[in-house]
């Protein structure tokens, strides 16, 4: 009775199984159709650029996702002849299946995480620096330089480009004057000012109230500076009490990899002229990615 019972319910599964495995495809396959549409529906290269640097990688991601649920499925379909000769097989595939499922979802993660963000820059330049059309009368249009953008733009959009929180792309039309301005974000994350709105509150100084003790927290006074309105803004950050190696017994100074509640990371960047520059970053990811990305020769040309 319960073999039969246990027969009946295989047959069931593996027929319940079958659909599952095209309904979950499907719906992985809609989900990114859906994105392609509502990306080839944007007007602009802006408007598309905009879309892909912040959904594309999540799309995708959510796609795979969808495709290792239906693998998942798809292997517990398998060797249903074997699954009739005892229930412990029913149950043995059900976890090979799930480690193949988790399995291509984790590499599935990786690629996306380390190697298509380099696919996916390619294709964010080319939306980015594909020449301009005048809508008025179909002139390509020429991208100004850094130099010669700035007066094109409004001192609160040049303080933004100053911070490096905003980028801005100036495109004209030669033969008519006309002008078109397009606004990315800039290598360093600034804050937006509550009173002007432009991205351009930075840190300016910070002082420690209180030192941290090896068991008690301290607390800093970081002190904020909008670099267009002048804004000053304070607020008042937690030390973290410094964190003892269990294995070493020595007290670590460092606690980047240890501490989640750090607020900002700092950078000096010393020129062999003598020129200091100081970048904050809201987390350490920010500040790596910036370091790939820092042209030196960009520093030496606002210095000068």
């Amino acid at each position: 009775m319960n073999n039969d019972f246990y027969l009946d319910f295989l047959a069931k599964w593996q027929q319940i199984v079958y659909i599952l495995v095209f309904v979950v495809l499907a719906v992985g396959v809609l989900n990114y159709i859906i994105y392609k549409i509502s990306f080839m529906s944007k007007n602009t290269y802006k408007e598309k650029f905009d879309l892909a640097s912040e959904k594309e990688t999540k799309k995708l991601l959510t796609g795979h996702i969808f495709v290792a649920i239906a693998l998942f499925l798809f292997c517990n379909t398998l060797e249903y002849e074997t699954m009739k000769l005892d229930g412990i097989w029913f149950f043995i595939r059900l976890f090979v299946s799930m480690c193949i499922g988790v399995l291509y979802g984790y590499i599935a993660q990786l690629i996306l995480k380390f190697y298509y963000p380099g696919i996916l820059e390619k294709k964010l330049k080319k939306l980015r620096y594909t020449p301009r059309v005048n809508p008025e009368n179909g002139n390509k249009m020429k991208l100004l330089s850094e130099s010669e953008e700035d007066a094109y733009l409004d001192e609160g959009m040049q303080a933004e480009e100053n911070v490096f929180s905003v980028d801005y792309d100036v495109w004209i039309d030669e033969a008519t004057g006309y002008t078109k301005i397009e606004k990315y974000k800039g290598h360093l994350s600034a804050l937006e000012c509550d009173r002007c709105g432009f991205q351009t509150l930075r840190l300016e100084k910070e002082e420690i109230i209180k030192e941290a003790s090896d068991t008690e927290d301290g607390e800093l006074l970081k002190e904020f500076k909008c670099s267009y309105c002048n804004r000053i803004k304070r607020k008042n950050v937690v030390l973290s009490h410094k964190i003892k190696d269990a294995s070493s017994g020595q007290l670590i100074d460092d606690p980047l990899t240890h501490d989640a509640r750090i607020s900002v990371v700092r950078i000096e960047i010393h020129g062999s002229k003598g020129e200091v520059r100081e970048y904050d970053f809201q987390t350490l990811d920010q500040a790596k990615n910036f370091l790939n990305e820092f042209d030196f020769e960009k520093l030496q040309d606002e210095s000068i």
